[in-house]
């Protein structure tokens, strides 16, 4: 379990470390092959993931404060993924039933745990149209 959860959150964290983040809080990913955002370009608003690699790669860069102002649920996604990281690597190193102990809590509070997510997702969404000024929605 450790190598198939970590493994990847170590690849996401290494690869953003290899990017660069774009100054407009935005199209990092570009540099992935990646096009532009379709919701960002179609409507000039962002989507609830806009902002989220340049904020992975400020924080792959120990650039806490950009990533805050960039996209700040983005934060706490990275520090998610760093967290599985370090937890696989420290289950191993030395197995101690620590995923099952994570399941277990997730599980006890899977609602609030969704729910934190998901209004954690609106919330930086929000955030991320009023500092691209877009707020509110008339023109």
């Amino acid at each position: 379990m450790s190598l198939a959860v970590g493994g990847p959150a170590w690849a996401v964290i290494a690869l953003a470390a290899l990017l660069t983040p774009n100054p407009d809080g935005v199209g990092t990913h570009r540099q992935l092959g990646l096009g532009a955002c379709t919701i960002l370009s179609l409507t000039g608003y962002p989507c609830p993931m806009c902002g989220m690699t340049t904020t992975f790669t400020h924080m792959a860069h120990l650039d806490p404060a950009s990533a805050l102002v960039t996209q700040p649920f983005g934060v706490v996604l990275f520090l998610g993924t760093l967290s599985v990281g370090i937890l696989a690597v420290m289950e191993g190193v030395s197995p101690r039933g620590r995923w099952d102990q994570l399941l277990s809590i997730i599980e006890r509070w899977d609602l609030r745990v969704a729910l934190a997510l998901f209004l954690g997702l609106v919330g930086g969404w929000v955030y991320k149209v009023a500092a691209m000024d877009l707020w509110p929605f008339v023109g």
